[in-house]
């Protein structure tokens, strides 16, 4: 089985290019860096950055949609490759071919995120009653998950 689940942030707006043909198909290229969840001592790199390649209608939605410091959620499968460069050097590739895709938070979180690294403005949670357990003011038992 050969699948991938990925989330990040977009290091720079996706390259695309469509092939050749009666039936051009959009081809993106997009690079998520995905943060590491432990690191060991001495080691600087907090995220990893995964090189992606999507086809068709997920090209053309990274086209429209996809832009640098962007929150996705993938999956897909890894792809290995190789090609020769002009001087005879061999080049080995790793990508992960897209299969789904979609964002993984607001778009007014991606902007502030990719403008300033401010704090989403939120209120002030209400004081905490004696028992622990905040206070939630009245009239707003419709905007609950839960009754």
């Amino acid at each position: 089985m050969n699948k991938v689940i990925l989330m990040g942030r977009l290091t720079r707006d996706p390259e695309v290019r469509y092939s050749q043909g009666e039936q051009a198909t959009a081809i993106a290229r997009y690079t998520l860096a995905v943060d590491r969840r432990g690191r060991r001592d001495g080691d600087q790199q907090t995220a990893d950055f995964i090189n992606c390649v999507a086809f068709g209608r997920l090209g053309e939605f990274a086209e429209k949609y996809l832009r640098k410091g962007t929150k996705i959620a993938i999956t897909g499968r890894i792809q290995t490759g190789s090609y020769t460069k002009p001087d005879g050097t061999k080049v080995y590739t790793t990508d992960v071919v897209v299969e789904e895709s979609e964002f993984a938070e607001s778009k007014s979180a991606s902007d502030n995120h990719a403008s300033s690294f401010t704090p989403i403005d939120r209120p002030a949670p209400s004081s905490a009653a004696g028992d622990g357990f905040m206070n939630i003011p009245d009239g707003i038992d419709e905007e609950l998950p839960f009754n």
